[in-house]
């Protein structure tokens, strides 16, 4: 099984190929040069490996939440490549990708993970044992739900606001995951169980999902 998988929903910009269990992985940190490294990330990937789009099984895309523009471009290369490899898409949320890359780091099971959503506000989700018992959502750092006991909190949400929130949880029993961004290598890694469900879809059923429906504070909110 071969899986391209792509991760630009924050500051970093990733890509992996996933080959039967061996993963190749390319990433840097990338500001806001997404779309002109992307691509070429991905089509290095893809010849270093002698992988043709066309031996491609799926491709994989972080779907959001994070950047507006960061899940944009995700999709529409995505969207662009599975047409010309004619294969599936799969969308794997971005908080799922970074809890999972926090509880392999620490092998904890439940995993409250956070991302910076900018305009002093923060997207979060809970996930036990990987599956999500708390859906992304757009919150107040000051309304985030505390950590159960012995629950891993992990993000970039977590360290803008870790003094408020350091506070506001003191005597909570938790630890602090060095994970701050999802990648690329979790997307593909969750990417696999889904493909072998027959949860793969048309390219052009690929979509961002974005929670927050604002991009910028008007001039009044700032």
């Amino acid at each position: 099984m071969q899986i391209l998988a792509l991760e630009t929903s924050t500051e970093w910009c990733s890509a992996a190929l996933w080959m039967d269990g061996k993963l190749h992985l390319r990433e840097t940190h990338a500001g806001n040069r997404h779309s002109e490294l992307i691509l070429p990330m991905a089509q290095q990937l893809l010849a270093e490996q002698g992988v043709s789009l066309s031996q491609l099984d799926a491709i994989a895309y972080g779907e959001g939440p994070g950047s507006f523009t960061g899940l944009r471009i995700a999709c529409g290369v995505t969207q662009g490549l599975a047409l010309a490899a004619g294969c599936p898409v799969i969308g794997i949320g971005s908080l799922s990708a970074l809890a999972a890359a926090a509880s392999l780091e620490t092998g904890a099971v439940g995993v409250l993970a956070i991302l910076d959503a900018r305009m002093g506000e923060v997207y979060a989700a809970r996930y036990r044992d990987g599956v999500e018992v708390l859906p992304p959502a757009l919150f107040k750092p000051e309304a985030l739900p505390s950590p159960e006991p012995g629950e891993c909190v992990a993000g970039t949400g977590f360290f803008a606001y870790e003094a408020l929130l350091t506070t506001a949880w003191a005597g909570q029993n938790y630890s602090v995951s060095a994970q701050r961004y999802p990648g690329a290598a979790h997307i593909a890694q969750l990417a696999v169980p889904k493909l072998l469900a027959g949860e793969g879809h048309s390219a052009e059923r690929a979509e961002p999902v974005y929670v927050r429906n604002k991009v910028a504070l008007k001039k009044r909110e700032r």
